[in-house]
């Protein structure tokens, strides 16, 4: 069985079992967290599509952890202005384990 779910803006196919990195949660490690924004369910040849979400359905699933990712260097420049800006950025992610998919 699998299922999309649409968490930060982004949509993510999933199953039992699957770890995923999705955008910062506000959630410590160790704690349960209930998807209910379920945009599909599908089993076998048996699929459910919602409009745009599934009434009834959600994704149960456990905090791993709480992780940054990786530095990403913003070098903007005009030519012949003197004009240099350095930035440089580390986004903040979820890490999450799925644990069951609960369909109406």
């Amino acid at each position: 069985m699998f299922a999309v779910v649409a968490t930060g803006g982004k949509q993510y196919k999933v199953s039992k079992g699957d770890v995923i990195q999705v955008e910062k949660l506000d959630q410590n490690e160790g704690e349960t967290l209930t998807l209910d924004k379920v945009l599909m369910i599908g089993e076998g040849a048996e699929i459910q599509a919602g409009t745009p979400f599934l009434e009834g359905c959600s994704v149960t699933c456990e905090v791993d952890s709480q992780l940054r990712g990786k530095k990403i260097i913003v070098f903007k420049k005009r030519r012949r202005k003197n004009y240099r800006r350095k930035n440089g950025h580390r986004q903040s992610y979820t890490r999450l384990k799925i644990i069951d998919i609960a369909k109406k």
